[in-house]
Parts: C-alpha cells; sequence; structure tokens
C-alpha cells in the first residue's frame, strides 16, 4: 500500500504503538469517540470528561478538549489532522521541591544559550548553584535563573557545593582536559556528575573518572544528546524494524567553518585533537547506537592546512571507516574547514534513511525511502520536536533519583575515546588499525518519556 494511503505518523520513541511497528501508529480518521477517551484516559478519564460542567453560560467541553486522568498523569486524544504528528502523552513534571538540583560548572556559550534554557524546561531538574570563574557574569545569570548569591561559587570554591543539600548533581560544561579534574572533585564530594563530550582527552582520564564514581557511589552520565533526541531514536528504531532491511552502510557527515583563533578549540592540551573530538565523535557515536554493536576495526586520514596557524596543534579535518561485526560499513567525515553540514544516512538492502540536521540542537528532520508497490516511494515521517537538552537532563534527574545506570555511562563515553585513539593511529600509520572490544555494555537503561 503507498505511503499516501496509509500514512504512518511517529510518536515518541518508547511509547506502546496501535499499529505500524515500534515508535509509529496510523492516525485515526475523524473526531474522537468515548471509546477513544476512555482509551486515552482510561475509566476515570471518561468519567472525568463526561462530568466537566464547564464555564456557566456556555457550552459544556467535549471529550476531546477535556482529556482524562489516569493515575499521575492527564491524557488527550489526539485532535490532530493526519498532516500532523501527534502530540502524544504529556510529559509528567515533579513538583519542583523534588527535583533534582544542578550545580552548573562553567558558564560559556553553550550553558547559556542551550543548558540553562533547557532547565527551565526540565519536568525533574532545575538549577540552584553555579560555578564560574567570571564573577561578574556569574551574578547576573544567577539573578535571572533566581539562583541565591550564597550558591554561587569560583572554581577555587567547587567543594562548597558539598554543604549545599539542594545540589545532587553537576553539570560539567568545561572544556575537554577540565573534565576529569572536576568529576573526580564532584565524586569527592559526593554530588552525581554529568559530563558534557567528549568524556575526557584520554581513555585512561575516562577510566580515572569512572573508578572515582563508582568509589564514591554516585552516577556518572555523558551528555550524548543525540542518543535522547526524538528523530535520531526513531531513525534507530526503524533500522531495529528492520523498515530498510538489513543495514549494509551508514554515512555521517558532520563539518563546520570555524573562525579566528585563539579558541581553546585549537588547543590539543585543552582540547584533545581538531575536528574529531568536537564535531567527529557525533558521527561515531551515531555509528555505534544505530548498529548496536562495537566496530572492529578503523582505517583513517586527517589533513590540516599548511601556513593555517589555527591548526599547528590539531587536525582541521578527518574521515575514517569503521568496520563492525555484521560486516556494516561506517564512512565519517569532519571537518573545520566545511560548509556545514550535519547528515546522517543509513543504507539497507530494502531502503534507506535520511536524517537532515542529525547533530544540530534543532531541526531534525527523518525521510525513508524504500520501493512501494514496486516504484521507488519517498516519505517524511514527522516527528514532534522536544528539547534534546532537556531530555537528557532528566533523564540523569530520574537515573539520580531512581538510582539507576544512565542510557550514556562513562563506560560509553570511555568507549568513543578507546575508538578515536584507534582512528588517530590508524590515520598516523596510514593502515587499518584492529579496536578492542568494551569489557562489558556500555549502556544503560532506556530513556522514557517522562
Amino acid at each position: 500500500m503507498a505511503a499516501a494511503e496509509n500514512p504512518k505518523i511517529p510518536v515518541d520513541i518508547g511509547m506502546a504503538d496501535d499499529a505500524g511497528g515500534p515508535g509509529y501508529r496510523t492516525p485515526d480518521p475523524g473526531q474522537a469517540t468515548r471509546r477513544d477517551v476512555i482509551k486515552v484516559g482510561g475509566l476515570a478519564g471518561a468519567a472525568l470528561a463526561a462530568g466537566a460542567a464547564g464555564v456557566p453560560g456556555f457550552p459544556p467541553p467535549s471529550p476531546l478538549d477535556v482529556g482524562g486522568v489516569e493515575g499521575d498523569a492527564v491524557n488527550f486524544p489526539n485532535w490532530r489532522s493526519s498532516a500532523e504528528p501527534p502530540s502524544g502523552p504529556l510529559r509528567r513534571p515533579t513538583s519542583p521541591s523534588e527535583r533534582i538540583g544542578f550545580a552548573i560548572v562553567a558558564l560559556g556559550r553553550i550553558t547559556l544559550e542551550e543548558v540553562l534554557p533547557a532547565l527551565a524546561e526540565c519536568l525533574h531538574a532545575r538549577p540552584v548553584a553555579l560555578v564560574s570563574g567570571s564573577p561578574e557574569k556569574a551574578r547576573l545569570v544567577a539573578a535571572q535563573y533566581g539562583i541565591p548569591p550564597e550558591a554561587v561559587h569560583s572554581y577555587e570554591e567547587f567543594e562548597r557545593l558539598a554543604d549545599n543539600a539542594t545540589v545532587r548533581a553537576v553539570y560539567i560544561a568545561l572544556p575537554n582536559a577540565m573534565h576529569r579534574e572536576f568529576t573526580l572533585r564532584a565524586a569527592a564530594i559526593g554530588k552525581h556528575v554529568l559530563t558534557e563530550k567528549p568524556m575526557a582527552n584520554s581513555a585512561e582520564e575516562c577510566r580515572d573518572m569512572i573508578g572515582a564514581c563508582a568509589r564514591a557511589g554516585v552516577r556518572l552520565m555523558v551528555a550524548y544528546r543525540c542518543q535522547y533526541e526524538p528523530v535520531n531514536r526513531a531513525a534507530i528504531a526503524l533500522v531495529r524494524e528492520q523498515a530498510i532491511g538489513r543495514l549494509r552502510f551508514i554515512e555521517a557527515t558532520n563539518t563546520q567553518a570555524n573562525g579566528p583563533g585563539p579558541q581553546w578549540r585549537y588547543s590539543k592540551r585543552l582540547a584533545g585533537g581538531g575536528a574529531l573530538p568536537d564535531i567527529g565523535l557525533y558521527c561515531l557515536n551515531a555509528s555505534r547506537a544505530v548498529t548496536g554493536e562495537e566496530p572492529i576495526e578503523v582505517s583513517a586520514c586527517s589533513f590540516s592546512p599548511p601556513g593555517d596557524d589555527r591548526f599547528r596543534e590539531v587536525e582541521e579535518s578527518i574521515a575514517f571507516t569503521l568496520r563492525f561485526p555484521s560486516g556494516v560499513l561506517a564512512r565519517c567525515l569532519s571537518s573545520y574547514g566545511a560548509f556545514q553540514n550535519r547528515s546522517l544516512r543509513l543504507l539497507g538492502d530494502a531502503g534507506n534513511i535520511e536524517l537532515a540536521q542529525a547533530f544540530e540542537y534543532r531541526g531534525q528532520r527523518l525521510f525513508l525511502e524504500r520501493r512501494v508497490e514496486q516504484s521507488p516511494g519517498r516519505e517524511e515521517r514527522r516527528i514532534r520536536p522536544r528539547n534534546q537538552f532537556a531530555l537528557e537532563i532528566d533523564h540523569f534527574a530520574q537515573c539520580v533519583r531512581d538510582n539507576l545506570q544512565p542510557h550514556t555511562p562513562g563506560e560509553e563515553g570511555l568507549q568513543d575515546q578507546v575508538v578515536m585513539e584507534a582512528i588517530y593511529r590508524a590515520s598516523s600509520d596510514r593502515r587499518p588499525v584492529a579496536i578492542p572490544a568494551p569489557a562489558a555494555s556500555t549502556r544503560g537503561v532506556e530513556p522514557t518519556d517522562n
């Protein structure tokens, strides 16, 4: 049947579906009935909808508008047309006093433009303290987010967080070389750690971080936001259900034209490398997440333009190919010197998946190409966007609250670091390099929608 005759509208991954495979359902035409309300809100929800009084002097609300209560959630039947993605169930917030308090470490661009605004959307986390080397900036940001002055600290005063019971976790948004130090300092005062990617500058540093958090009994997670973003997760679900047949190839590209120096990304001591650990890591991590496998071999080639002082210490561009046990080959391109491209293509023996803006902060789109009634067909899977920073922070907050291993723990960051070190060796030696398998699974519990 052609896609237009039986449109599949994706819902958030992790929801049970009515038909059409994991993460997808066929929209019900027409208006919701009482049966729909019972399905969405349960018997209690149907009773609530039927008994809703509305505003005196106006017609009573319909069940479609009232929805229903089921447990601790309010759910609504889908009112959208088949051309729009359904809203899905509402995420369930906890009360402010029950949300996990985070101390944000460093107030750079990613913190001010993405992390703090995302915390305003979080349902299980809230900002309660700041750590910064800029007192003037810290005071201004604290006032903007309602953080008391006594909860603002310098880097030297980091350990004072131990005396703040509202701080359960820290979000480390410092340059790569500093992740290890502040993870160890956080573990020593009993605070859980969510650190930006890449996890550290070497596998040895990653192992130190994992060991320190294990000994302290605190959780450690790496901020691989794309593994929590709904469109990326929908692509993984399609591969798992073999919507494109057997996966054969992955093409992952993450490029951008960087500005002038000096900036910490051009320092090998601070960044650990150039385009690879900063943006090429997305291609690597996506390839591992999509296949669900670990690469066994890599070949690579890197380049830095002669005479460009920005790239005296780190590579401008790198290309690498990963070979997986199933035979999947992943071709990955990353550069600081090319026009922006954040694409991911998954090629199967019965179809293809294309993710536009796959690694961006927002704007992801998913296209599915496969044969429909003996003719090539292409359809877009419409998925309601979510703030991926809020999703990953809320996931970590729930893991802290429920004492669960996060989906992307330190072991996930360690394995990427092991592979990146093999990529650099392959590029330097100009030959394929074998990659050792991790000792155990590198991922924890799957994210939920709540």
